[in-house]
């Protein structure tokens, strides 16, 4: 008999009731495990990087700018396999699916719309979402056609490229460029996750 393990979940929110509504949420669920409880950017990279989490909610507005979610996200999930979720209070769609591409998130939680945590988890630990096919093809909306191309074949595609060695070349540093990743291996790894 195959035994289950929990989803391994790390919740980084700074606001204090909202991440006891988080945690009693979750723990009504047999499903899930929380590893930890992080308010700032530090803590929750050091937290993903030591317990290992399947998925990591993080709250946008960690900072006034909301920069340090979206860098602590980048940071987990370069160097770790969990998915990120990004929890928002904007309600504007155009700024969280911004966000959640600089992020390199998996999907995002409205807080107004917390009803759908739960399942918003269990969606996004199954497989690709329909957010996670959006953040996907947000992220890539930044290459050029021929990028897209060297992009793809960087990614295992089998792919016929025309150019140069030497344009082949340029194109995968423009790429990791505008990605603001630093290596095919990083590339390969991001794109893993969604």
């Amino acid at each position: 008999m195959q035994v289950i393990r929990p989803v391994r979940v790390l919740i980084v929110e700074d606001d204090d009731d909202f991440w006891h509504l988080i945690v009693q949420t979750l723990e009504l669920e047999n499903e899930f495990a929380i590893t930890g409880l992080c308010k700032t950017k530090d803590e929750a990279v050091y937290a993903a990087l030591e317990q290992q989490p399947d998925i990591v909610l993080m709250d946008l507005g960690l900072s006034q700018n909301g920069m340090e979610g979206i860098e602590a996200s980048r940071i987990i999930r370069k160097q770790t396999n969990a998915k990120v979720l990004i929890l928002s209070g904007y309600e504007d769609s155009e700024t969280i699916l911004n966000a959640s591409r600089k992020a390199f998130a998996s999907g995002y939680i409205m807080k107004s719309q917390f009803f759908m945590l739960v399942p918003t988890i269990q969606q996004t630990m199954q497989g690709p979402t329909p957010q996670s096919h959006m953040i996907r093809a947000a992220l890539l909306q930044q290459l050029s056609g021929a990028e897209m191309c060297v992009c793809r074949r960087m990614l295992g595609e089998d792919v016929m490229l025309r150019s140069s060695e030497k344009t082949i070349a340029n194109q995968q540093t423009s790429i990791l460029k505008k990605l603001g990743l630093s290596s095919k291996k990083e590339l390969c790894h991001i794109f893993s996750v969604y």
